[in-house]
């Protein structure tokens, strides 16, 4: 949470960071620090990790059918907007307060802005044209400038998307899931509940619209923009390439390696046409493990992307990339191998980190709670 109870919180964190930083480099100056401003939208669970409270930007016919009849799905009207508008400016002034370098205005993996970007059935002014469906990026933007807030602005985004998959129940046993499939979407044609994906065929990323956006964001002052995919609540395996899914997934239903050049490839067809200025910072590479650094060498070199960002492979070697630079190898016991109990765990309700490697997580009394949730256990 972002506001002025969190915000000494937030100045501490953000302190331990570039100490931390300074202690093992010798300095903090090269140390930029953002928060990310998100709202959970469709996979809300503000009071209790076990109830979800979902909001919603449209029915989507596949999405909501996987919450219960007794969930409410709170589509969330015009009207509210502007409120939900004013709570992302604040929260950029207290992370500005708290000492933060930019804030993400986060557009992807199927939360609630994301979900505003594929609003082509919603009516009135935040659905159907792109205009509307970037509207509430434009008025974050503009309620950040107009409150003085010198902040930088990033943006994750989801460029593309495909239809929900789900575990091929004829290849699935109690406690061990079979490999994905779409969800059955023939009655859902024209397929107009997602964005980046055509119309016609849901199961391909169609990049049109990711690069009108990426021009808005340049338009708009946009520094960074993070490109991802898909979403990892209902196609993990697009979003998140990894040999063992998490506990309420399904197994990969590709080699991990064809999700990681998915992305790859969709950054490099956006960065051949950005806009100066505008930093990208390419997603998915964890499941490349000891080849991550030499791949990512190679497409900065190339340059299909100007960063690579590496999210959860640090949660078990802080050090990867400093280690590869400065040695020339990596410790491949604290590589990340993609077992994704940092996403099995807080899904449940637990802390996240990498229980399998890390000695601070396996000791916890979580692990043992971790290993009998995935054994098929409950919480």
């Amino acid at each position: 949470m972002i506001n002025e109870a969190t915000q000494a919180s937030l100045a501490e964190l953000r302190k331990g960071v570039l100490d931390a930083h300074h202690t093992r480099y010798g300095s903090a100056a090269d140390v930029i620090v953002g928060f990310q401003l998100t709202h959970s939208g469709r996979f809300c669970r503000p009071q209790d990790s076990r109830r979800p409270e979902p909001w919603i930007a449209f029915h989507h016919p596949l999405l909501d059918r996987r919450f219960p009849a007794s969930c409410p799905l709170h589509l969330v009207p015009d009207a509210e907007i502007p409120t939900l508008v004013a709570h992302y400016v604040h929260a950029a002034r207290v992370a500005w307060n708290a000492g933060a370098d930019f804030v993400d205005i986060k557009h992807c993996h199927g939360y609630l802005l994301h979900e505003f970007l594929a609003a082509h059935t919603r009516p009135g002014r935040y659905g159907g044209s792109f205009d509307n469906r970037t509207r509430i990026l434009r008025e974050i933007v503009a309620g950040i400038r107009a409150d003085g807030n010198p902040i930088d602005i990033a943006v994750r985004l989801s460029a593309f998307d495909l239809v929900p998959f789900r575990p091929d129940p004829d290849r699935s046993q109690p406690g061990h899931p079979g490999p994905g499939i779409p969800e059955d979407y023939s009655a859902c044609l024209p397929y107009c509940y997602a964005f980046g994906t055509p119309f016609e065929n849901p199961l391909e990323p169609d990049l049109t619209e990711a690069l009108q956006f990426m021009d808005l964001c340049s338009r708009l002052g946009v520094k960074l923009l993070n490109v991802t995919g898909g979403s990892p609540y209902y196609n993990p395996h697009i979003q998140r390439p990894a040999a063992y899914p998490p506990s309420d997934a399904y197994r990969p239903p590709e080699d991990p390696l064809v999700g990681v050049a998915r992305q790859v490839q969709a950054v490099r067809q956006l960065k051949a046409k950005a806009p100066p200025g505008l930093v990208l910072i390419g997603s998915a590479y964890s499941y490349l493990q000891e080849f991550l650094p030499r791949v990512a060498q190679a497409v900065l070199r190339q340059g299909w992307v100007d960063l690579v960002g590496v999210g959860r492979a640090v949660l078990s070697y802080p050090e990867m990339l400093a280690d590869a630079v400065s040695k020339g190898a990596l410790l491949k016991s604290r590589i990340c191998r993609t077992f994704s109990d940092c996403t099995t765990a807080p899904r449940h309700g637990l802390v996240s980190g990498c229980y399998p490697l890390d000695p601070h997580y396996s000791g916890r009394p979580e692990a043992q709670r971790l290993k009998e949730l995935k054994r098929g256990g409950t919480a």
